[in-house]
């Protein structure tokens, strides 16, 4: 890896051109120590603009550490529907509970005791210990490593964990011990706005001058990534249960695991040379001990996760009772469950997948009436 030809003059000049054209955000206008890392959990792997109205919405309902931490993990997870990375929501309300338990409510201004909260990494400690507390400390995300690697023209394999541990020392190398929020939230958003990923706008970046992969035409080649395998793709069954009088069947996913804590219509993975109503069987006794009529294939939905992707299938099902020697279903594999009618399926917070189903649900029940 090359080493760096730059130093303070290229901090001067990146936070020049912050402060004349940074953008204008909430959690900008007020940055307490609260706002500050609500937002950064949530920016992680989501785009600013989609990020804004959550945040807004989630201040609104939880103004305070301590409201955040009374409420119920329910309410969080349902303010959070659709913004996807779950474990995030999970993990906001513990660390909540463990600041006013811990801390009296207040976040900790240090970067160890930081590093202790539940979903708080090297990256958001850096964010909140620099932008909320003026502390001298690193981070590094995509906008920064893709900065850096083109400043240095840098070829090294990026997903490999040397790479980042230099990536690491070069980061904590280079930022200030003054106004380092401020230079960290300019490399951010020199990243997002302006050395982007795919259109790189180096004729407005302030410091193409001092980039290497300007100078060599490789900005579109940095950084380097070795090339992802395929994604798996799997088929997953879900029943829409009902009883005698029209209620849904829906359980609880367990809290640890993906989608934690969210509700979904009961199934699961097909395996290896099963029918789909083989597969929604076998299912519905391991997580719930309960015996189903399936009917017809509802409807069928395609949904990409980080690592792979699903297409689910929804049967219709006539409830016939649990499992003996069970009087009702048990949450065996899940969490809990519940009967609700279709009108309160909105009162849970469901996966992306599953509210697909909910909708297809409501055209279909718009169309009987």
């Amino acid at each position: 890896m090359p080493r760096p030809a730059m130093s303070a003059p290229f901090a001067v000049e990146l936070l020049r051109w912050y402060r004349q054209n940074r953008a204008d955000l909430p959690w900008r206008r007020q940055p307490t120590p609260y706002m500050v890392w609500l937002s950064e959990i949530m920016l992680q792997q989501t785009q600013v603009d989609t990020v804004v109205p959550y945040f807004e919405r989630f201040l609104k309902a939880f103004p305070t550490i301590a409201a955040l931490a009374s409420a119920h993990l329910d309410e969080v997870l349902k303010l959070w529907e659709g913004l996807g990375y779950y474990s995030r929501a999970r993990n906001l309300h513990r660390a909540a509970l463990i600041i006013v338990e811990r801390y009296d409510g207040e976040i900790p201004g240090d970067v160890d005791e930081l590093l202790k909260l539940p979903g708080v990494g090297r990256y958001t400690a850096g964010a909140v210990g620099s932008i909320a507390f003026g502390l001298p400390l690193p981070l590094l995300d995509g906008n920064v490593i893709r900065v850096f690697t083109r400043l240095l023209d840098m070829d090294d394999d990026i997903s490999l964990g040397a790479t980042r541990e230099a990536l690491w020392s070069l980061a904590a190398e280079w930022v200030p011990q003054q106004d380092a929020g401020e230079y960290n939230q300019a490399l951010m958003e020199l990243g997002r706005k302006i050395c982007r990923p795919q259109r790189p706008d180096c004729a407005a970046c302030p410091l193409r001058m001092r980039c290497r992969a300007y100078a060599a035409g490789t900005q579109k080649d940095r950084p380097l990534k070795r090339a992802r395998p395929a994604t798996p793709h799997y088929d997953v069954c879900a029943g829409l249960i009902r009883d005698q009088a029209g209620r849904l069947l829906i359980a609880q996913r367990p809290l640890e695991g993906l989608l934690g804590g969210l509700w979904e219509f009961p199934g699961g993975k097909r395996e290896a040379g099963e029918s789909l109503q083989d597969c929604l069987a076998r299912e519905l006794r391991e997580e719930l001990a309960i015996e189903v009529e399936i009917g017809d294939l509802f409807t069928k939905v395609n949904h990409a996760f980080t690592h792979f992707k699903i297409t689910l299938y929804a049967f219709d099902c006539r409830y016939l009772g649990a499992t003996a020697p069970f009087d009702e279903p048990q949450a065996l594999e899940a969490m809990n469950w519940a009967w609700v009618s279709e009108a309160d399926l909105g009162e849970y917070s469901f996966g992306k997948a599953d509210r697909l189903v909910i909708a297809a649900l409501r055209d279909r029940r718009g169309m009987m009436f």
